[in-house]
């Protein structure tokens, strides 16, 4: 009998008249919504948890198995279905005991199984470091999130319960898992629309990581002044009875702010405790949609509404399903009085998200919240498969959950939600890949506008796109959202791979030559050849390895052309292989395989060499470059290249200019500098004394030819004595 076997068929722990544990009796007590059959199958899940689990303890000393029988009981508060609460029962089944997949599947079900292994952590994979494997393990969730969203139900209670009980662990533990809560965990749940746990654990890492803090402000909030408890009561007193005036049937409940949202808006607002407590917050819960507006017509009439602190997120739902109206009046003390209105539905999913309607209340329906929880999932999915690294992938996933979002209408009408100071380009991508590769500009409620302006909530937007257009390098400093970043950076690697083989295939092209002979002409087999020997996947794969430097293109052209040679019973020494003439022509817009050299900085019109460099590519250098000497002791290394008949762009380069030390002459060169279509990128003073300065300027020149302008504006200033290029 397997381990497995033992395990399934391991008997009841203790006597079978025996009442079950507490813990077990609270889990049976909380599922109370399930039919006694199911309720039966958590009894048989906790019998082999247990016998699973047994001779295992936390580090607070209890049986391990109180763990995810606790994990189970904060689902089943949510309301979860028989399959999920098993899963939660046996979530750590795969990773620390013998228990097998099949063995869970025979006895629960696929489904089971899927959950239990889509929340299993990779610990028995090796990875570099802690951090990494965290985030492939969060990576493999998410994947498993996409086939059922239970899965991130169970980890977020999982993580919840762990929580709960982090005391046990020591100061580095707690800090640690506190961390990646505030960071990963909470905003997730938030995402999804669970405001109960994301409330709990957002108040529990708090406590972790600032026990102190959280102190002080949890007795300030318990010992709030009298007048103030006085005041509150007030408020609500005439709320409820202008309200019931209306004939309107409603629930009005205070809310009270916890440590953590106090903490975070002492800090995000920097204002002091007084001020961020001079707040009276409200919840009106009624009936309907139209009883929603109509109680905002009554709030608004018993106190007066501050402008532009009013949000329908009725008509226009957040992305994780939130509905409600926000509206902030003034209040009789002086203090405002934040209120939102909603209903009955609304309020469960804001307490509970994804989890208030699961499908075993609807016949297998998904709402509208798990809808967009699903979609959210999807798009993360899409974004992971275009990421390099599970670690560029968790922090693409930490830009998504910002917690504020705009709201943008496309030209048909259809609603997009994006992060804060999200950008038209943000926007673009989140129409389409595609759209957002080839953007050029936007249109902003009909002007015309940048790709890196910022947008606003209402604002109608429309993308403008060109073939032509490409992704480019810049874009990654203005974009926000994680689904532009990873599709800009992986565009980038596809165009620098590109350039990359085009070039490399050039260099070898040359070395060829010198070997009278070219690529086309060797035999494919030998060319096979040395792709398997050297390990390359593709032909292309070799190019691009030559331009980036990291094979010699007269090295790799010696061993395809060497085939009599290598079967000759002697070796016989290579002569070296004369350069070819021909210089490759480059343009400056090679991405990844070409870039200037700082010592020199050269632009277009200088005579140029390229000095090839491991990992990097062709440098470029000028030929009258004082580090050319130290260059030459590699001549293998030197690529002869030169300027392409199509030069675009603008290109560094640097100017020494003289001049008086007199009030205004530095905006004189500037403006000079300016005139004649250059920008300067920095400067600084090279000499300084009383009467005369040296600044180095480094500007953005198109070639020779506008650099020598760019000198003669300068030259005929007054307070300029000399101007020389670096």
């Amino acid at each position: 009998m397997t381990p497995s076997e033992t395990v399934l068929a391991s008997p009841l722990p203790g006597a079978s008249d025996d009442a079950p544990p507490d813990y077990v009796r609270e889990l049976e007590q909380a599922a109370h919504y399930l039919p006694l059959a199911q309720r039966e199958q958590l009894h048989r899940a906790w019998a082999i948890g247990a016998a699973a689990h047994a001779g295992q303890t936390r580090k607070s000393g209890e049986p391990y198995i109180t763990h995810p029988v606790a994990v189970a009981k904060v689902l089943a508060d949510q309301g979860l279905d028989v399959e999920t609460l098993v899963a939660a029962i046996l979530h750590d089944t795969l990773e620390d005991t013998p228990l097998t997949p099949e063995a869970i599947t025979t006895g629960f079900g696929a489904t089971v199984t899927e959950l239990v292994d889509g929340v299993t952590k990779l610990d028995k994979l090796q990875f570099r470091d802690r951090q990494e494997a965290n985030a492939e393990s969060f990576r493999k969730m998410l994947l498993a999130m996409s086939r059922d969203l239970r899965v991130i139900l169970i980890k977020l209670a999982d993580r919840l319960h762990n929580m709960r009980t982090l005391g046990a662990q020591s100061t580095e533990a707690r800090r640690r898992i506190a961390t990646e809560t505030l960071e990963i965990y909470a905003p997730i749940a938030q995402r999804l629309g669970m405001n109960l746990i994301k409330a709990e654990l957002q108040d529990l890492g708090f406590r972790a990581l600032h026990p102190w803090r959280h102190a002080v402000l949890e007795k300030r909030i318990r010992t709030q002044p009298v007048m103030r408890r006085e005041s509150m009561v007030q408020i609500e007193a005439q709320l409820a009875q202008k309200l019931a005036k209306e004939k309107l049937q409603h629930r009005l409940v205070s809310r009270v702010k916890s440590p953590w949202s106090i903490y975070s808006k002492m800090h995000a607002e920097h204002k002091s405790f007084t001020q961020v407590m001079d707040v009276f917050g409200f919840r009106i819960v009624v009936g309907t949609v139209a009883d929603c507006y109509h109680a905002l017509g009554v709030v608004h009439a018993a106190y007066k509404p501050l402008d532009a602190r009013f949000r329908d997120f009725i008509a226009i739902p957040k992305a994780n399903g939130y509905q409600s109206l926000h509206t902030v009046l003034f209040g009789p003390y002086g203090s405002p009085i934040e209120v939102q209105i909603r209903t009955e539905d609304m309020d469960l999913i804001a307490e509970k998200g994804i989890a208030a309607h699961w499908s075993y209340k609807h016949g297998g329906n998904t709402s509208g919240a798990q809808s967009r929880a699903q979609g959210w999932i999807n798009n993360l999915v899409e974004s992971q498969r275009a990421t390099g690294s599970s670690l560029e992938f968790l922090e693409n996933v930490k830009v998504d959950l910002f917690p504020d979002e705009v709201y943008l209408f496309t030209p048909k009408g259809d609603i997009l939600a994006l992060p804060r100071n999200a950008t038209a380009l943000d926007f673009a991508y989140a129409v389409h890949t595609d759209v957002g590769n080839h953007a050029v500009a936007a249109r902003v409620d009909g002007k015309l506008v940048p790709l890196r302006n910022k947008l606003a909530s209402g604002q109608r937007v429309e993308i403008i796109t060109a073939r032509s257009s490409a992704p480019k390098p810049q874009w990654l400093e203005f974009v926000v959202s994680g689904k532009a970043r990873t599709s800009i950076r992986q565009q980038l690697k596809q165009l620098e791979h590109e350039d990359a083989v085009q070039l490399g295939h050039r260099m070898l092209d040359r070395a060829l030559e010198a070997q009278a002979t070219s690529l086309e002409r060797v035999p494919a087999q030998r060319v096979d050849a040395f792709l398997h020997e050297h390990r390359y996947p593709r032909l292309e794969a070799l190019l691009a390895d030559i331009a980036l430097g990291n094979r010699m293109p007269a090295q790799v052209a010696q061993a395809l052309v060497r085939e009599k040679a290598a079967r000759q019973k002697t070796a016989r020494v290579v002569e070296p292989i004369p350069r070819s003439e021909e210089n490759i022509l480059i343009t400056g817009a090679e991405r990844g395989v070409i870039s200037f050299a700082q010592c020199c900085l050269p632009i277009p019109g200088d005579d140029i060499m390229g000095y090839h460099t491991t990992g990097k590519g062709i440098v470029v250098h000028r030929l009258d470059c004082p580090n050319l000497a130290e260059y030459r002791k590699s001549p293998d290394r030197w690529v002869a290249i030169g300027w392409d008949r199509k030069v675009t762009g603008d290109f560094p380069t640097a100017m020494r200019i003289e001049l008086d030390n007199r009030p205004g002459a530095l905006a004189q060169v500037a403006a000079a500098i300016a005139e004649a279509e250059s920008n300067i990128d920095r400067l600084e003073y090279i000499e300084r004394d009383t009467n005369i300065s040296a600044i180095r300027f480094q500007i953005e020149v198109r070639d020779r030819k506008h650099l020598a302008e760019v000198m003669r504006r300068v030259r005929r200033l007054k307070v300029v004595l000399g101007v020389a290029r670096i």
